[in-house]
């Protein structure tokens, strides 16, 4: 039996859970550092004096680490290994936070931004592509969306330390920030047991380590080990601009066009979104408690978006639930830009909230099966960083944009990126439905 087949054929079972909660931590605290900033923007914004303008690169400077972080990433894992990328961007966040939260003025909040963003743009490509590896074909989909689903955790926390600690203080903020780190320190340590991908071992000829790293998996879930046979492995160690030639060549063109665009559409969406929500509440008439509880709010409704999302994969496919997400997300958009009741805007915006986080579910789900073993970390990588261009201009945009165009011009802006995302999956995207991750990555 070849690794996969031996993969394909494991239950799921205690390791696989391991794996979930393993990875859906690091994508909490992923969660955690992207929307702690958008509670403690009001108190900076006040502490130093910020334009909007200013505000805007402040909201940025984390999403420049981000681009940098999984760009890089996806090609260290693809030639160096998936488990070490993923325990050194940890570290690199855990450092950032903590130096956010002691920075005295606002340059150098930006630069430890950019410092913590580093390891959150790491994490959050590698946890998806390095995991979904171990997962047999029928269970993948709803793996990779309930895995996604932990971003909501981190939101939802969040906005409770925001809630609870930056309003009562002057140095509330510097609590809330410095906190997202030191749960951290524990994750590092919990995950010194996870083992290297054995896909990727067997696809740069270590196909010993390969077969040991299973036969202790198959031994845990109670499945007997078949002797192993070595095969000859034709390795692949393309240069790092081989690497990105290689998904621009004639086989992953397509696909890889239709993964940026679609990354940056729902990206841009997102933390147009999000990392303005608050404030644009305050700007609206909100009181700073009624915002930041309007946010709890439509934070939790991230929850359901996304673990509902992570059985649609499965039932329907990630492609069509992406679209399907993502078209529902677009009129909640039109909605929020119309409606100007406090209920009205509440309702439209955990309904957008509810949506968007389940197309980010499919997302996470459906980019790393569509690239073969070799490329599957650059791809998902390059993705991730071009959609981080998305996060790095929202912020910018939008304080640029709602003193001009307001409300309704922050969201219908938001409305046609989303179209533009849905279009570009419907009408490009390959389906992945029951297909093991070699027969997906052979069609190229």
């Amino acid at each position: 039996m070849s690794i996969a087949d031996r993969l394909e054929r494991l239950p799921f079972s205690g390791f696989h859970y391991r794996l979930l909660l393993l990875g859906g931590a690091g994508y909490c605290f992923d969660g955690l550092d992207g929307a702690i900033l958008a509670f403690v923007m009001p108190a900076l914004q006040h502490l130093w004096g910020l334009s909007m303008t200013q505000l805007g690169l402040l909201g940025s400077g984390a999403f420049f680490g981000y681009f940098i972080g999984a760009l890089s990433a996806g090609l260290v894992a693809d030639r160096w290994g998936r488990r070490s990328v993923m325990m050194w961007a940890l570290a690199c966040y855990c450092v950032g936070s903590l130096v956010s939260a002691l920075c005295m003025n606002w340059h150098g909040f930006v630069l430890a931004r950019v410092l913590a963003g580093l390891g959150t743009g790491a994490e959050s490509a590698i946890i998806a592509p390095y995991l979904s590896e171990f997962v047999p074909r029928r269970y993948r989909g709803v793996f990779t969306g309930a895995l996604a689903g932990f971003f909501s955790f981190g939101f939802v926390g969040a906005s409770l330390l925001g809630y609870a600690l930056v309003p009562g203080s002057a140095n509330g903020w510097r609590w809330a920030v410095g906190l997202t780190a030191c749960p951290v320190v524990m994750l590092l340590w919990w995950r010194r047991a996870l083992p290297e991908s054995p896909r990727w071992l067997e696809g740069v000829g270590r196909g010993e380590a390969a077969h040991s790293v299973l036969c202790d998996i198959e031994k845990s879930v109670g499945v007997v080990s078949p002797a192993y046979e070595a095969r000859a492995v034709v390795l692949e160690r393309p240069s790092v601009g081989g690497q990105f030639a290689r998904l621009w060549g004639s086989g992953l063109r397509r696909v890889t066009a239709m993964s940026w665009v679609l990354w940056l559409s729902v990206t841009f969406s997102y933390y147009a979104f999000f990392s303005w929500l608050p404030t644009l509440l305050i700007a609206r008439g909100f009181t700073i408690t009624h915002s930041f509880g309007f946010s709890i709010a439509i934070y939790v409704a991230q929850i359901p978006g996304y673990f509902s999302a992570g059985f649609c994969n499965e039932y329907f496919g990630r492609k069509a639930t992406v679209v399907t997400y993502l078209a529902a997300a677009m009129l909640s958009a039109v909605a929020m830009a119309l409606v100007s009741s406090s209920g009205g805007i509440l309702a439209a915006g955990m309904l957008l909230s509810f949506f968007m986080n389940g197309a980010f579910a499919g997302l996470y789900a459906y980019t790393p099966e569509i690239f073969p073993t070799i490329l599957r970390a650059t791809g998902m990588g390059s993705a991730s960083a071009i959609g981080r261009t998305g996060a790095i201009a929202a912020p910018l945009l939008i304080g640029a944009l709602y003193p001009r165009a307001g409300f309704a011009g922050v969201f219908g802006l938001t409305a046609l990126i989303l179209l533009a995302g849905a279009l570009s999956i419907l009408i490009f995207g390959p389906s992945t439905v029951n297909r093991s991750l070699e027969e997906i990555g052979d069609a190229y």
